[in-house]
Formats: C-alpha cells, structure tokens, sequence
C-alpha cells in the first residue's frame, strides 16, 4: 500500500481529510513506520465516489492526478436554494414553477463546452492563503472568481420534478454546485447539488474502487 496509489470509494458524510487520516493509520501500522497518505481531489463531505489517495513517494505525482478529468452523476433540486449549493446548507424557495422536458434540455445545451464558472463560496478554494468555506463561515465578503471550465458531456438520466438527474464528464476545477446553481438561475427556479457520486477519474473508474472497510477501517 506504501508508495502508490489506492482508489477509494468514498462514503457520505466523511471529509476526503478524513478519509486520509483512516488511511494514514492503517497503512502506518502496517508499515510499522509512518506514512505519508494524501488525496488527488477533495470531495464534499455529503458526496460519494471515487478518490485516488496515494501514499509514500507517489504523493509527488499527487498534482497529476487532480489534473485530470472527471466523470460524475449528480441530482439537482429544482424549486430551492441553498447557501452552501448543496443539502447541508440553509434552503430557501424559489419557485413552484415546474419547467418541461424542453426547456430543461434548452438549458442543458448553454452549459456544454468551454464556459465560465463561478467556484462556491464554500469551496476548499484559497483566497490570499486562507481557505475560500473558513471565510465563508466567519461571514467573511468574499469575491470568487470566474474560471473557465469544459464541460465535455452533460446528458439528462432521470427527470422527475423536482430532481433532474444528470450524468457529466468535465474538466478538473469544474463545481458541479456551481453547474447546479448556474442552471437553476437560467431555468428561473433556483436549484441546488442534492446527490453527488463521482464515477470516473481519468482512466479510473468507481468500479474497481475499493470500500473503506476494506482496510479495516470501521468508523
């Protein structure tokens, strides 16, 4: 396990910060020595799916890893807001106005291709040294800036009002928070990230991850 790198499926409601620290301690023990154990891509704590974690000498390549594109399956909640553009945030309605099929797939199309993105405010995002969701939390004005982000695929797997479930492939740096919010103003209802399951990392797929409790890791 030392040396390398592990693909792991991330379970909901645990930090990629806390998915490292298990497996730090259970590789250190095995190794009987400490480790080095760091992740290739945060994943928000209410969001399940694949992390490459690596380990020992590979932790090096770890910018080579968060570099590449990813692939993931989320549901949006039509008719809210959310401050945090996920569940955990406070929720605020919007609109009770249920769009068609149509005008979901006329919006879809806005969002495919090179677009400019605005990062979440609570976001793992640095703004001069100091983490973008820490000053969020203090109630700190914060300013994020546009980035420009691919989106490679986005296709509709499920649409039943109020959840639109969509299947994407993007560039790194792309916040599937931020495409749901950015959706939700154009469609005129609000929206917010309810479900996030990332499937694919570059060449690796969520499939031959592994479970935590694979490595005897219990809590």
């Amino acid at each position: 396990m030392n040396d390398s790198y592990l693909l792991i499926d991330k379970p909901a409601q645990m930090t990629s910060f806390g998915v490292v620290a298990r497996l730090k301690r259970v590789i250190s023990k095995a190794e009987g020595k400490k480790v080095k154990v760091g992740h290739t891509g945060t994943l928000d704590p209410f969001a399940t799916g694949l992390m490459i974690v690596v380990t020992g000498i590979e932790c090096k390549n770890a910018g080579t890893y968060t570099k590449l594109d990813k692939v993931y399956e989320a549901t949006f909640r039509l008719g809210q807001t959310s401050t945090t553009a996920d569940p955990e945030g406070e929720l605020t309605p919007v609109s009770d106005t249920v769009p068609t099929r149509e005008q979901i797939d006329e919006v879809l199309a806005h969002y495919r291709g090179d677009i400019q993105q605005r990062p979440p405010i609570f976001s793992a995002i640095k703004i001069d040294g100091r983490r973008a969701y820490k000053l969020a939390r203090n109630g700190e004005q914060i300013e994020m800036p546009e980035r420009t982000v691919t989106v490679y695929e986005l296709e509709v797997l499920d649409y039943t009002y109020p959840e639109l479930k969509i299947r994407t492939h993007v560039s790194s740096g792309t916040y599937i928070r931020s495409l749901a919010v950015d959706i939700g103003n154009e469609l005129g209802t609000g929206a917010y990230c309810s479900a996030l399951r990332r499937t694919r990392v570059g060449q690796w797929s969520i499939e031959d991850a592994q479970q935590l409790s694979d490595f005897g890791v219990t809590d």
